[in-house]
């Protein structure tokens, strides 16, 4: 869909700024090795952001929620979003990595471990708490991310982080655990519960709703 939609996508962008000189990280004269550590960084914030953004715009929001809508948490939640977000935050990576002249192998990089993350934080999985406990001093663990997929809108409106977990606790929207325990939490939406919501067809027309 996005190569149908789209001319360019983030690693072209990052090919076409590397032969045109753009970007930021070029015009200050970054080492390669910086820059590509510094696309990393950067990228990730920036998609942390975005993510942030959907949450706290509505109309963004109505997008977005077509993810909160899974009522399970498993893998196949990673990939459920509204064609339209995804057309939206390809043109935000694609803006970033021209403004700052990202890396062509930085880009490839970044677009691997954001999906391979979002798999993995997304998993139906229970990890021993030692294990949990040990990852998530720096990585987004699936018990961490369950949490974002909560009924309570405040604890929707946490836990942001798709890979490392320092944006939301420097920022403020990080939380530890859920109200109702990791076995017995509800995920989803409220006004999202029903199976004929849960269709394709529903599933595309939701942001013309203005509920939920």
């Amino acid at each position: 869909l996005l190569r149908l939609t789209l001319p360019l996508l983030a690693t072209g962008a990052a090919a076409l700024a590397e032969a045109r000189g753009w970007g930021l990280l070029r015009a200050l004269a970054v080492p390669a090795p910086l820059a590509g550590m510094l696309s990393l960084l950067l990228l990730d914030l920036a998609i942390w952001a975005q993510h942030v953004a959907m949450h706290r715009v509505p109309l963004l929001w109505r997008l977005h929620r077509v993810h909160h809508t899974d009522t399970d948490f498993d893998t196949s939640t990673a990939l459920r979003f509204h064609p339209l977000e995804i057309g939206l935050s390809m043109l935000w990576k694609i803006v970033l990595v021209l403004a700052l002249g990202a890396p062509v192998a930085a880009v490839a990089g970044f677009e691997l471990l954001l999906s391979a993350c979002a798999l993995f934080n997304h998993a139906n999985l229970a990890l021993p708490a030692p294990v949990d406990a040990w990852l998530r001093r720096v990585l987004i663990t699936p018990d961490v991310h369950r949490i974002h997929h909560s009924i309570h809108r405040d604890e929707t409106d946490s836990n942001f982080g798709f890979s490392v977990v320092w944006w939301d606790h420097l920022f403020g929207t990080w939380r530890s655990a859920p109200r109702d325990g990791h076995a017995t939490m509800t995920i989803g939406l409220d006004d999202f519960r029903a199976p004929q919501a849960q269709r394709l067809g529903a599933l595309l027309l939701q942001p013309l709703r203005r509920d939920g």
